[in-house]
């Protein structure tokens, strides 16, 4: 009945939303040391209340918990429908070539910049919808908020701490994925680990070892620091190993030490393969180096066997696995540091609906405790499934199938959503399946056709479940 509105009140808005996007986008919102007022940092804080200024704006109430997390409500009715959706973002990175990581840019029918895709322009799709609702006088029986957080990509203690003051609505989507629905999700294992060892002064050996910025991103650049080795053999050696390993790797000579780079390129820990894991590389030339044998040198060997290069699904630690609904378990060793007798480091685990503590968590403390490696985390969050016969998930597929002509199915997805721990939670959207949209990596972007059909969607979900 009003989708024929809908469809001409969003294109009429375009250059609207492509701006509400821009501004939002031009902010750094990676989480930051806290601050007075904001446990997150400043540029989380700045994001959140610049988005709650556009539901202002558009006649919408906002509440600011806290610079948490943020609400925008389309009406004063009964609960029934949230849409989830987060502010902050992944550090900008390197490697960008279109444009800078936060200046946003509109080229060739897409929208560049960190966020754009994960999950700022989603979040202003979803803003858009309820504005077509609100602004052609759809009537609606119950109410849909916008809940906007700022932890995402860490913790997620924003969501904790709004839903220890609200209660969840009966219905919640995130658009924080990819479409049709996604109604699996992988649990979550994050392992770290630490070993120590007696230092040793006999050449050549390493002197330290760093990699990784976040948990659950590959990392794109690792570095070495080696003494008593020749900076001529070793760059012929890692240059040998580059096309193997897909990675780069520049080596110098700084007084008494070698320093050696490994370049690759960032990306989602629950899909590790698009990603360049630099760390691994490294740690694989390193293992190759003709180093004197010591007890440093014996965990570095036993961490490339364990955690070795390309091994994306948990193989050499033991723990592959999979099922039919939700896939293979997969692994991304993604933080590692070795300096002065101590190794630390942490690898992303993301599991099917057939893991569980003993045969993930226990399985990995029992391998790597022969390598004399101490695994400190003792759980893991469980994976989470919404029946896909449901009325609210049949809807969804319903409304993608009317305006995509694409059959409509339920997914699996490696990385948890904020509706993970929602009993009625699924992610739909927001792009499109086959679009890579470098999510995580550089030269993010959203496709702008996809955010539009987007904000239609949405809107007519809201219709369909709150009409």
């Amino acid at each position: 009945m009003y989708k024929e509105k809908i469809d001409r009140f969003i294109d009429a808005h375009r250059n609207e939303l492509l701006e509400d996007i821009r501004t939002l986008c031009a902010i750094d919102s990676a989480r930051g040391a806290e601050k007075e007022g904001m446990p997150y940092g400043r540029g989380c804080a700045q994001a959140l209340r610049e988005a709650l200024h556009l539901g202002e704006c558009y006649g919408f109430t906002v509440k600011n918990y806290e610079n948490y997390v943020g609400t925008i409500d389309l009406n004063d009715k009964e609960s029934q429908l949230d849409i989830l959706a987060h502010l902050d973002v992944v550090p900008g990175g390197d490697g960008w070539s279109v444009t800078k990581p936060f200046k946003p840019l509109v080229k060739d029918g897409k929208i560049y910049g960190r966020g754009t895709a994960d999950d700022k322009g989603p979040a202003v799709a979803a803003l858009y919808a309820m504005r077509a609702v609100k602004e052609l006088g759809i009537p609606l029986k119950k109410n849909v908020r916008l809940i906007l957080g700022t932890d995402e990509e860490c913790e997620s203690g924003d969501i904790a701490y709004y839903y220890s003051k609200e209660k969840e609505a009966p219905m919640t989507f995130s658009p924080d994925a990819q479409y049709p629905v996604i109604n699996l999700e992988k649990g979550l294992f994050q392992c770290e680990f630490s070993a120590e060892f007696s230092e040793s002064s006999a050449l050549p050996r390493l002197v330290t070892f760093e990699s990784g910025t976040k948990i659950n991103v590959v990392p794109a650049k690792a570095r070495a620091a080696f003494e008593g080795l020749s900076a001529e053999e070793c760059g012929v050696l890692a240059h040998s190993m580059e096309a193997e390993l897909g990675v780069r790797f520049e080596v110098t000579k700084e007084k008494d030490l070698v320093k050696i780079e490994a370049f690759g390129e960032n990306g989602h820990a629950s899909t590790p393969w698009k990603g360049k894991n630099a760390l691994t590389a490294l740690l694989a030339l390193t293992a190759k180096l003709p180093l004197a044998e010591c007890e440093q040198l014996e965990k570095v060997r036993a961490l490339n066997r364990l955690l070795p290069h390309g091994d994306w699904y948990g193989n050499a630690l033991g723990i592959s696995m999979e099922d039919t609904l939700s896939g293979p378990l997969t692994a991304a060793f993604s933080m590692l540091s070795i300096d002065k007798g101590v190794l630390k480091g942490a690898f992303d685990s993301r599991c099917p609906l057939c893991a569980g503590e003993e045969n993930t968590v226990q399985a990995v403390k029992r391998t790597m405790e022969e390598y004399g490696v101490h695994v400190h985390t003792d759980s893991m969050i469980p994976p989470h499934h919404v029946p896909g016969d449901s009325a609210f998930v049949k809807t969804l597929l319903r409304v993608y199938e009317r305006y995509t002509g694409k059959k409509g199915e339920c997914l699996s997805l490696g990385g948890l959503t904020y509706v993970h721990e929602l009993k009625n939670g699924v992610a739909f959207g927001a792009s499109m399946p086959g679009t890579e949209n470098h999510m995580h990596g550089p030269d993010e972007f959203a496709v702008i056709e996809e955010l539009l059909t987007s904000a239609k969607m949405f809107a007519q979900v809201i219709l369909e479940l709150c009409g």
